[in-house]
């Protein structure tokens, strides 16, 4: 820094040095024996009208010093972009609404009526370590059959658990319809048309990978045993998440338990 504000000072003291040596000398006849100057001083001008000094000019900064740079312009950042939701929920397609119709909340457990809807359903069997695979295959089954037909789907898919083990289980997959064609009672041998259960019910909401909905039934049997409410046997899976991998850690499923009378 201090050899920042000397060099102006050197600067100044220079252009006053120049001023002083361009002053013309006063009117006066000259000398008649000079001293052999190292450059001729200038004619004297006419006493009549003398000149006055001029002004001093600006020493132009050595040709060494380089030019000092323009500090760069301040990029301006650019707007921040919201971000989008870690989790979002499921969008629901049209029509296919669950069977409670109002979004479902992972942080509590909420009580209400089902009503029966008409479906189309494929009854089969598979063990706990099949049974993510099973019921893919089952749905896509269903939904094939459905298309052939003409048929849409008028809510999300669902399992009724019929009959549980050790081992396994017995299994009623369901795809809710709109209508049931006129006059009759299956889409084809192995799939038949069906209705939804109806009637008071609690629903609990698992969201993380199929393979983990073990410890979801587990808090679902621990707030019965607290409330004291005896289930029927039979409880329901609603698929609110399409089925991709068993180990999606935002595969959501609605679980329906429904209360003995």
């Amino acid at each position: 820094m201090r050899l920042r504000f000397s060099l102006p000072v050197l600067v100044l003291a220079l252009c006053s040095g120049v001023a002083l040596a361009q002053t013309p000398p006063p009117a006066s006849p000259p000398p008649a024996a000079p001293e052999a100057p190292a450059t001729p001083a200038p004619a004297a001008p006419p006493p009549a009208a003398p000149q006055p000094a001029p002004q001093a000019q600006t020493a132009p900064a050595p040709s060494g010093t380089p030019a000092q740079p323009q500090s760069p312009a301040t990029a301006q950042p650019a707007p921040a972009t919201p971000s989008a939701p870690a989790s979002p929920a499921p969008v629901q397609e049209a029509g296919r609404t669950t069977l409670f119709p109002n979004p479902s909340d992972p942080t509590g457990v909420e009580e209400g009526v089902l009503l029966s809807k008409d479906t189309a359903m494929l009854a089969g069997i598979s063990t706990w370590d099949e049974a993510f695979d099973n019921l893919k295959n089952a749905f896509a089954k269903i939904d094939g059959e459905m298309k052939k037909a003409g048929i849409s789907p008028a809510g999300r898919p669902l399992t009724i658990f019929v009959d549980t083990d050790d081992n396994g289980f017995k299994y009623e997959a369901m795809v809710p319809v709109a209508k049931v064609p006129e006059g009759k009672t299956e889409l084809t041998p192995e799939i038949k048309f069906g209705r939804t259960p109806a009637g008071k019910s609690f629903r609990f909401v698992h969201k993380d990978a199929y393979d983990e909905i073990d410890g979801t039934y587990e808090t679902i049997t621990a707030y019965l045993d607290i409330k004291e409410i005896v289930a029927k046997d039979a409880f329901i899976e609603e698929y609110v998440s399409d089925f991709t991998d068993s180990q999606d850690t935002n595969f959501e499923v609605n679980i329906y338990v429904q209360p003995k009378e």
